[in-house]
């Protein structure tokens, strides 16, 4: 108690620290944003400084092309100036040039089929948002040569364009002008006006040759048109030996607004020049801004785009809930887009299943003449030869099997299953039952696919017709009771019976019309008569009426045996009705005979035996009790407390019994001799899993806070210890003595593996640990908590001391999953909001800014969700929760993937593109919490959530395993 004391109140001092040390982290992460704000304004200015060299270019083009066609640098201008409202105020071409070409007159002329034509207003036309006016005197008209001039120069340079100047390579890019800031006033204001502009920035691969500029003067023209109209091209520009052939008339210069500010190119070099610098300061100064800056540049690309190119190699992207996260892609991949994925070539045999569904359904255990005991868990019907300890599975459920019935053959049985999902959650899997052979495993007859809602809740077989009906009552709201022809698979009647809970519905032994149904505070017996149903209700009269009716059995004169939450075993039998309470020409009814005091709280099961006689099992008391065919007691037995109360017995020869539990286990006994456990599994949601690194055991705890080691050779339970808090997560020590398991309050414990025993304790934090890992050489353990924190403690003494070395800050969700790499060096961790990081444990556990150089890195385990290696694991539109657990083998050819819709997926290792093709296996009904191979490969062990469900599966490699989930008939797993 002093223990439990003192370990309370370190919690408490250290949930103090960890107060500060969150706002601490909060501070740290507040400055990092404030860092990217800064990234992203350098890297705004590192594309100014590069808009800017290619604006540098465009004084070269124009010198090049006057170098080859000195006549052509008059044509230029004049061509800009006609599109000097697009251009001039946009290129910033430091020598002036075409803001000079706004003196010449505009070519105003246009061309329509190749004939030119004279505009019907010969003044410019307002271009973009600038505007642009002509000073010119009132009245005074062009003279008639320079219109003719203009008209001849349109029809020669119609298609005489600046970016038609440009190589055919050579793109023009529509752009965005964006600024900085500057501290300067003056840049304010000119940064202001350039936004209101747009740019075009030439992309230049190649200079412009002679040849260009002769395509440049007819367009598609044939090489003879060319020919014959390249001198007049060339006889436009003024000559030193001939003169101009046209005559500009006398134009006053056009008059551009704001461009006083956007003629000053010295200011706005000078402020490029500024930024360029700052950018480069700030890279320099911060190494992980750096990085940082690569990144962005890394995933530049078209928005849809999920793969960039980073400047030290390649990485690619993948997205989750929309948030982009970035794989690097290893050293040894030189072409990704050339990696083609297949499906592996090993594949999975179900082996054993571990566990029973005994804490909330009834009626679900029997023994057949075969030897085999048949029940059920998840999706999967369980035949066990309690003799011989083999299995057969029958797994042709698509979902939670609720129901079991067996035919007065013994070799035909029935299974109802619950309604599901399909294999992405989508689209719903209607409920169900299944006939099916004992003996071939093969399905004979599939019933009320479509009619039923939500569920099947209990199912029955005639008896006096040797099992031509089924009776099958759903779990809709008003409990639809149906009578079925097995033969045909047609529905021969249907009735509501009542909106309370129905717990049971079987045939009179004697009578096949006649039905009776029970529940809460109802017994109903039923009348089928030419597809028509009628009740009679059940009349408790002076006695007690309880408030569930759990369970009813037939005795050997017919009588109605009920057992009730009161402990009481009541016979019914039929009386003639009571006039004075129900009036005149009432009918017989079915009335209370007699009470039976047999068990302290309810009673959950009745069985009758083959000379006659009553079994009953109770639940507060946990007996078993024998009564003669008179309803004495003869003899009883108490199970022991840690398997629960009794929920189902099953006689195997009228002297040796099978027994569920409601802390689903299967015992098998005497009431003489006492009862052992053949089944047995959890109560509740399992989440933890490991297995031993060098011998067949792995270790389950859960929620039922049961911390559980099996034998996968022996498929049976070696030890079982109780703790006071449930159990998350586990991870055995390297030498195989001792195993941790973390907790949900903060707490983790060390247990010693031959004894059970806690031989060590720790507190971190005050919120559950989700995954615990050991280094490769077992000298460090890494505890991954919901506090989004990672601790690691120094291992010594055998695994037996821990002392802490440090704590890895940086996630900003809970920390999910982890891997050590090969060196023991360094950690992989993944969070909530899906991030990875990198730490250098060996150097104060560090975290590794630049994950780039962690792209190589070998990884002594893979059990992370999110990894290159395993980014085809995820599915197309994944939300991130879809996947809750992976494994790879020790082999590292094959990764095992637990998904979110109770499946479990094969994979290629590694598995980086996206869509990868996997084996698909069935079996869970609930989400798969948890997967791991053994030490040596030949065994994958899965774990469902709410199921309580442990699957062990068979690795054949080569593919030998059929890929049906349904076995060969003959098929059987043995030990």
């Amino acid at each position: 108690m002093e223990s439990s004391t003192n370990s309370l109140d370190d919690a408490s001092a250290d949930g103090s620290v960890e107060s500060a040390d969150r706002a601490s982290m909060m501070e740290t992460r507040l400055q990092a944003q404030e860092d990217e704000i800064t990234l992203l304004k350098a890297s705004l200015a590192d594309a100014l400084r590069r808009i800017r060299l290619h604006d540098r270019l465009l004084p070269v083009l124009k010198q090049q092309l006057i170098a080859v066609n000195p006549a052509a640098a008059r044509l230029i201008n004049q061509v800009c100036c006609h599109e000097s409202g697009k251009f001039s105020s946009s290129f910033g071409v430091e020598d002036g040039a075409l803001r000079g070409s706004s003196h010449s007159p505009p070519i105003t002329v246009g061309s329509t089929n190749g004939h030119t034509t004279a505009p019907a207003d010969p003044r410019p036309a307002t271009a973009d948002r600038s505007t642009q006016t002509e000073a010119s005197e009132a009245g005074r008209d062009p003279e008639p040569n320079a219109v003719q001039g203009r008209a001849l120069l349109s029809g020669r340079v119609q298609s005489l364009h600046l970016e038609d100047a440009l190589p055919h390579r050579a793109k023009l890019h529509r752009t965005s002008s964006v600024e900085e800031d500057d501290e300067d006033l003056e840049d304010d204001d000119e940064a202001a006006e350039q936004e209101k502009e747009l740019s075009w920035i030439a992309s230049v691969e190649e200079p412009i040759q002679p040849s260009t500029i002769v395509g440049l003067q007819g367009g598609s023209r044939s090489p003879e048109d060319a020919d014959a109209h390249t001198p007049a091209v060339q006889n436009l520009g003024p000559s030193p030996s001939a003169p101009s052939p046209v005559r500009q008339a006398p134009q006053k210069p056009l008059i551009r607004r704001n461009s006083e500010k956007l003629g000053n190119q010295k200011r706005q070099i000078k402020r490029l020049d500024k930024k360029a610098a700052s950018s480069a300061t700030l890279l320099t100064r911060s190494p992980s801004l750096e990085n940082r800056a690569r990144e962005v540049v890394a995933s530049s690309g078209s928005p849809g785009s999920k793969r960039g190119t980073y400047s030290q190699g390649q990485s690619i992207k993948m997205f989750i809930r929309g948030r982009p996260i970035t794989m690097y892609i290893p050293s040894n991949i030189q072409n990704y887009e050339d990696l083609k994925m297949e499906p592996p070539s090993e594949k999975l045999e179900l082996d054993w299943v571990y566990g029973y569904r005994g804490r909330d359904c009834r009626a679900n255990l029997y023994f057949l003449p075969t030897g085999e005991a048949v029940y059920f868990i998840a999706c999967v019907v369980v035949l066990y030869h309690v003799n011989n300890r083999t299995q057969r599975h029958y797994r042709r459920h698509t979902d939670c099997v609720r129901c079991l019935t067996v035919h007065p053959d013994k070799v035909r049985i029935a299974s109802g299953q619950s309604a599901g999902v399909d294999k992405d959650g989508k689209v719903p899997l209607q409920p169900c039952v299944h006939i099916w052979d004992s003996a071939t495993l093969v399905t004979l007859q599939q019933i009320g696919l479509g009619t039923f809602q939500r569920g099947v809740g209990s199912v029955t077989f005639s008896t006096m017709d040797c099992g031509v009906f089924l009776c099958v009552i759903d779990e809709s709201t008003e409990h639809m009771l149906s009578v079925w022809d097995c033969a045909r698979g047609s529905k021969q009647a249907e009735v509501k019976t009542t909106n309370e809970t129905v717990l049971a519905v079987d045939f009179h032994p004697s009578d096949s019309s006649n039905i009776i149904t029970c529940g809460k505070s109802h017994v109903y017996f039923w009348t089928l008569n030419a597809g028509q149903f009628t009740k009679k209700q059940g009349i408790f009269g002076k006695f007690k009426k309880p408030k569930f009716i759990q369970c009813f059995v037939f005795s050997l004169t017919g009588e109605v045996l009920t057992g009730d939450s009161e402990g009481n075993i009541l016979t019914w039998g039929k009386s003639a009705a009571d006039t004075r309470t129900l009036g005149k020409g009432a009918k017989e009814t079915f009335q209370i005979m007699r009470q039976t005091r047999a068990h302290e709280g309810s009673v959950f099961t009745l069985c009758t035996l083959q000379g006659g006689g009553l079994l009953s099992g109770g639940s507060k008391d946990r007996k078993i009790i024998r009564w003669s065919a008179d309803l004495a007691p003869e003899h009883e037995c108490e199970i022991p407390e840690n398997f629960g109360a009794v929920r189902t017995v099953a006689d195997i020869d009228g002297e040796e019994l099978l027994v569920g539990t409601t802390r689903n286990a299967i015992l098998r006994g005497t009431l003489s001799s006492g009862f052992v456990a053949i089944v047995q599994g959890h109560v509740d949601e399992m989440w933890g899993l490991a297995t031993h690194p060098s011998m067949n055991d792995f270790l389950s705890c859960g929620h039922d806070r049961q911390v559980c080691l099996w034998n996968t050779e022996e498929h049976t339970l070696q030890w079982s210890i109780t703790l006071e808090e449930y159990g998350l997560c586990a991870d055995f020590c390297p030498n195989g003595s001792v195993v941790s398991v973390g907790l949900s309050t903060g707490r983790w414990v060390v247990l010693d593996l031959v004894t059970a025993e806690v031989i060590s304790e720790s507190v971190d934090g005050n919120e559950q640990h989700s995954v615990m890992r050991y280094s490769p050489d077992g000298s460090c353990l890494a505890v991954g908590s919901h506090d989004n924190f990672i601790y690691i403690y120094n291992v010594t003494e055998n695994g037996r001391r821990y002392t802490r070395f440090g704590r890895c800050n940086g996630h900003s969700s809970f920390i999910t999953h982890l891997d050590w790499s090969k060196d023991g060096k360094f950690i992989m961790s993944n969070s909530g909001d899906y991030e990875i990081l990198y730490w250098d444990v060996a150097a104060g556990c560090k975290l590794l800014r630049n994950r780039f150089e962690s792209k190589d890195r070998e990884w002594a385990s893979y059990t992370c969700v999110l990894g290159f290696h395993v980014m085809g694991v995820w599915l197309e539109g994944s939300d991130g929760t879809d996947i809750n657990a992976l494994c790879r083998s020790h082999s590292e050819s094959v990764v095992a993937v637990a998904d979110d819709f109770c499946k479990v997926h094969l994979f290629q290792y590694p598995c980086p593109k996206p869509k990868a093709p996997s084996h698909r296996y069935e079996g869970h009904g609930s989400h798969v919490t948890n997967v791991r191979f053994t030490h040596s490969d030949s065994h994958l062990l899965s774990m469902g959530g709410k199921d309580t469900c442990i699957l062990q599966w068979r690795v054949i490699r080569g593919g030998a395993a059929a890929s049906s989930p349904e076995p060969a008939p003959t098929s059987r797993c043995k030990m």
